[in-house]
């Protein structure tokens, strides 16, 4: 079972929540507002919160930026705005997944369950392969930290997820279905918070999709990272003859 934070500011809504984890025998504390969600988060650990987007004090999409600031917990969003663009807007910012309201018990549940599995799967993940280098590229996988020429690079989990995963396999193109399935957990999904993080990495990578040097765009293929391709020294002409004298 879990520990989990529910974020709610609706009292009726809230209950219910915390009536239903109970029930499922996971440990629940409940706050109303962006701010004590933020404080407990950072002076007690959760395996997952619930985070509602409509709270008094603070859009739950800029309580989602500044939860990641603190930690990597997985985060359900629950939402009543059921717009495409803003779910992939809250996907790239660093939800781990999200529930539009109204929604059953069951329907949570299921969720939950499958964020606490992706969790912990990452958590008990072999760290064989913890240092990997790719060209001017090195990634510590156990200190989640990637340097580019001598240079740390300041990424967010997801894009260092992605580009770990992909420099674990350097020179192998990888589909766009399995970056969604091994990088986000998730079978399901928009090419477009793909293309998003890609362009976001490159940028950090200094690079461009027209001029790139680690990452490779197949299109209709999928992606490849690999070491920039070192240019050929200059071909010396040979020497003119010497006319016999």
């Amino acid at each position: 079972m879990a520990s989990v934070l529910v974020v709610e500011d609706d009292q009726f809504v809230r209950s219910a929540l915390i009536r239903h984890l109970t029930e499922a025998s996971h440990t629940v504390r409940s706050v109303g507002t962006a701010l004590e969600a933020l404080r407990e988060v950072a002076q007690v650990g959760f395996d997952v919160v619930i985070l509602d987007l409509g709270l008094p004090d603070l859009d739950g999409s800029e309580a989602l930026k500044m939860l990641r600031g603190l930690s990597d917990v997985p985060v359900i969003i629950a939402t009543a705005r059921d717009d495409e663009a803003e779910v992939v807007r809250l996907l790239n910012a660093g939800a781990d997944d999200y529930l539009i309201k109204p929604f059953s018990v069951e329907h949570l549940s299921a969720r939950l369950s499958a964020v606490l599995r992706r969790a912990r799967s990452r958590s008990a993940a072999p760290t064989a392969d913890a240092l990997i280098h790719v060209g001017g590229l090195h990634i510590d996988v156990r200190r989640r930290q990637a340097v580019l020429d001598g240079a740390v690079l300041d990424l967010t989990r997801r894009e260092f997820d992605l580009l770990a995963f992909l420099a674990a396999r350097p020179g192998v193109v990888v589909a766009r279905r399995e970056l969604l399935a091994e990088v986000w957990q998730q079978s399901y999904g928009d090419d477009q918070t793909i293309d998003v993080h890609l362009s976001w990495l490159r940028r950090k990578l200094g690079e461009t999709a027209a001029s790139p040097r680690y990452l490779h765009t197949l299109r209709g293929v999928g992606v490849k990272l690999e070491p920039p391709a070192t240019l050929p020294p200059t071909a010396i002409p040979p020497a003119p003859a010497v006319p016999p004298s």
